[in-house]
């Protein structure tokens, strides 16, 4: 099986999520070459044939002339998939791809199996095993579900085509402006997950943190129910941080928030779950109920 993966290069240097593409395809033991619109010289560790489209031509973000470079890659290699990350730029380009192939997408893969697709549904409660029904399958990589894999120097092979011309106009990128907690340079994060039951319980965790003097993070679940502000979000859609200590209480760990804190020094996981999937990064997993375990973890440590 063969695999065309789709780097993605914004703001001068290759995104992180270009590598686990490479380490998705080394996992299943996939051929696979690679195409990336970057600036000339870019540094990119790839121990493969990279297509490399000039981003001074084409722009790092021109969804018209982007797909009609990928689609003459795959032309020229006949890949079995078209691998994108599950990112914004993934999320766009590999539909427009698959409509123009006529061929499936098939979106926020985790684990591929004897020609199917493993993908999350209803929260990562459950996985879904996919099948494509074409030849062909364009994917896109859940974020955090692979292994970054960065080695080699690529064997560089220039793309180019004439620009078509485009109702899209690329204006740059908007930051968004920081409210609230800044998680990214906390040492140490006492996170809450929707295990707490409620909001009021929250104040358990409040006081663990008061006394360890660490920051508040927060689950998706718990954000959109209400309970904490945005701003406390670990996750691919909120903040990912790498604090020396990071305290996970009822929180599952759906790859979503796995991504955001897997860099952490040090995991310890609260759950009454024993095979709540967070157990598998975790350092110190304690199998109790977070109301009872949090408050006498807090005395203890007021104590000491």
């Amino acid at each position: 099986m063969k695999a065309l993966l789709v780097g993605e290069f914004r703001q001068g240097k290759v995104e992180e999520s270009t590598y686990e593409l490479v380490g998705f395809a080394k996992q299943y033991g996939f051929d696979h070459v690679m195409f990336i619109v970057a600036k000339e010289g870019v540094d990119i560790k790839y121990d493969s044939k990279l297509y490399l489209a000039d981003a001074d031509k084409y722009g790092e973000y021109n969804p018209d002339a982007h797909k009609k470079l990928i689609e003459q890659v795959v032309e020229k290699e006949n890949p079995d998939y078209i691998v994108f990350s599950h990112s914004s730029y993934g999320w766009d380009m590999a539909f427009r791809v698959a409509a123009d192939l006529k061929v499936a997408p098939i979106s926020e893969v985790v684990e591929y199996k004897d020609g199917s697709f493993i993908v999350p549904c209803c929260n990562s409660k459950f996985r879904r095993e996919v099948k494509p029904k074409t030849e062909k399958a364009v994917i896109t990589l859940q974020g955090g579900a692979f292994q970054p894999v960065a080695e080699g120097t690529p064997q560089i092979e220039k793309i180019d085509i004439e620009v078509p011309e485009s109702g899209v106009e690329f204006v740059g990128y908007r930051v968004p402006e920081k409210k609230g907690v800044d998680l990214t340079k906390a040492e140490i994060i006492v996170s809450v997950g929707r295990g707490v039951g409620k909001k009021e319980n929250i104040q358990l965790e409040e006081e663990l943190a008061k006394v360890l003097g660490a920051e508040l993070g927060a689950s998706r679940p718990v954000v959109d129910a209400g309970w904490l502000d945005q701003s406390h979000q670990v996750g691919t859609t909120g903040q990912t941080v790498a604090p020396k200590l990071y305290i996970a209480c009822g929180i599952s760990g759906a790859i979503q928030h796995i991504a955001g804190m897997k860099k952490s020094g040090f995991v310890v996981a609260i759950n009454t779950d024993k095979d709540a999937p967070i157990r598998e990064i975790a350092d110190v997993f304690v199998v109790a109920d977070v109301n009872e375990f949090v408050p006498v973890l807090t005395q203890k440590l007021k104590s000491a």
